[in-house]
């Protein structure tokens, strides 16, 4: 599995700024509703409904919301950069600025394990992120995203 099979260049958005966590989960919601397709009030709620379970800010700024959605075929997710991080509740207590969001059939149990280990290892990669959040262009942190695994292998 790899970065180009979970996000289409449609699915990244760079936001201003949001209120609260919850208002973040909305325009999570309508990205991948824009992006692929996932009903925007279901997705809320799954989001919300695992983010009960606890926080999924995973620290460093960074913020893996994840849900299982009903009707879906395959892994996929979203990216968020935020202008102005918010708190999360994140495990070390620093505001997020980085969000990707995955969203996994209810039956995707394996998938759904390498698509966030995939995207967990990448973030934690502090080089990234860097040119992450010094890059406000939708299309250039598609490609950052995307190209970070071949770059990182050569």
């Amino acid at each position: 599995m790899k970065f180009v099979d979970l996000i289409k260049p449609g699915g990244i958005k760079v936001v201003s700024a949001v209120s609260s966590k919850k208002r973040l989960m909305h325009d999570v919601a309508d990205l991948a509703e824009g992006a692929h397709g996932l009903p925007a009030g279901a997705t809320v709620e799954a989001l919300m409904e695992r983010e009960s379970l606890g926080p999924t800010g995973v620290g460093h700024g960074v913020a893996l919301p994840h849900a299982r959605i009903s009707g879906l075929d395959d892994v996929s997710g979203v990216f968020i950069l935020l202008e102005t991080p918010i708190d999360f509740e994140a495990v070390d207590r620093q505001p997020v600025d980085l969000v990707f969001a995955l969203f996994a059939p209810e039956d995707a149990g394996v998938e759904h394990l390498k698509a966030l280990a995939l995207v967990s290892r990448t973030l934690r990669n502090v080089e990234l992120c860097s040119k992450l959040r010094s890059n406000p262009d939708p299309a250039t942190l598609y490609t950052i995203l995307t190209e970070f695994e071949a770059v990182k292998a050569a």
